[in-house]
């Protein structure tokens, strides 16, 4: 165990001047002038026979001739790792640095009719629900929340705080605007809070669960300014086009009525801006569109892997080599010792 750590920490040393590595072709030059130079210094002798030298036993001094060469090798080599400061990293932080977020405007319907019950509990309370998940889902974006029925107005305007933002989604009520859907007012609404924006992405996330028949402003002129203003659109028909589903009418209780959407205005309106047009006929489904423009609507953002080099291995390697050269030292004087 103790053996895979070493290795792994040789793994991942590194040295602060790595230049001064090249001092080690300067140790191998100097080892190899010093075996030439050995091999000079030998003398000839010219004998009629070397078998009596040949039966003469090694000493113990004569198989140490080279140790000092060797220390002095290992003093020199690890006195140039020394200076070159090598370094293990102390700690590995992967941070995320995000470099483009996504402004984004949800405009609800909140219309009488969306408190029919296909939905489980009804459309509103189902959307509610769905929006904040959706929010918890995007946590670097600015998103603000504009409300229509008869007439539209902004809850909140783009923010950061989801935390604020899915307080007031709680507190989603139909009252106190008159009856009516106004798509057009929704819309102009919505993309007039992104017309200023310095995000490279501005996407409106429109639902609808009826026809436009109320506002101030045609929907086709508020696509225009979308499209003018760089603004995609998203549109979401809530509940199934001829179908009937049950609404609770104070003092008459449940009864049926039947959904009438207007799917081909809500397509029009997302193509012209690039967008895409959703149908969803329950929650599952309107959760799984969510989902979808999750995806197609993604943050953009770079990683990087910042290594922290805390740990300085100078003093290791300086003693190291301090011990090969005192090592050097001792070897000359108590094993090859020569005589005056």
């Amino acid at each position: 165990m103790k053996n895979e750590v070493f290795f792994t920490a040789l793994g991942s040393m590194r040295f602060a001047y790595p230049q001064l590595l090249w001092l080690l072709l300067l140790v191998a030059a100097l080892v190899a002038w010093q075996i030439w130079k050995r091999r000079k210094m030998q003398s000839t002798l010219t004998l009629s026979t070397t078998q009596p030298m040949e039966k003469a036993p090694r000493t113990f001094r004569y198989r140490l001739r080279h140790l000092p060469l060797i220390l002095r090798s290992l003093t020199l080599v690890f006195l140039v790792l020394a200076l070159a400061r090598p370094q293990t990293s102390g700690s590995r932080v992967d941070a995320k640095s995000y470099s483009e977020g996504i402004d984004i405007m949800i405009a609800l319907d909140v219309s009488g009719s969306m408190d029919m019950m296909d939905f489980k509990p009804t459309r509103l309370e189902a959307c509610k629900t769905i929006v904040s998940e959706f929010v918890d889902a995007r946590p670097n974006d600015n998103i603000g929340l504009v409300l229509y029925a008869g007439e539209a107005y902004t809850l909140c305007p783009p923010t950061t705080d989801h935390s604020y933002f899915k307080e007031l989604v709680k507190s989603v009520q139909r009252e106190p605007l008159q009856d009516g859907t106004a798509i057009g007012d929704g819309l102009a609404v919505s993309v007039n809070h992104l017309r200023n924006s310095k995000s490279k992405s501005k996407v409106v996330i429109l639902l609808s669960d009826g026809v436009n028949n109320a506002g101030y402003v045609d929907p086709i002129s508020a696509d225009s300014m979308a499209v003018q203003f760089g603004v995609k659109v998203y549109t979401i028909s809530c509940g199934t086009n001829g179908r009937m589903a049950g609404i609770r009418v104070p003092g008459y209780g449940i009864m049926q009525v039947q959904t009438e959407l207007d799917d081909a205005l809500l397509e029009k309106l997302a193509a012209q801006t690039g967008g895409k047009h959703f149908s969803a006929g329950n929650e599952k489904e309107l959760r799984d569109i969510y989902a979808e423009i999750d995806k197609l609507e993604t943050t953009r953002y770079e990683q990087k892997n910042v290594v922290e080099w805390k740990h300085e291995h100078f003093v290791g390697f300086l003693v190291i080599a301090l011990f090969f050269f005192l090592l050097e030292m001792l070897s000359k004087v108590v094993f090859l010792r020569t005589n005056p």
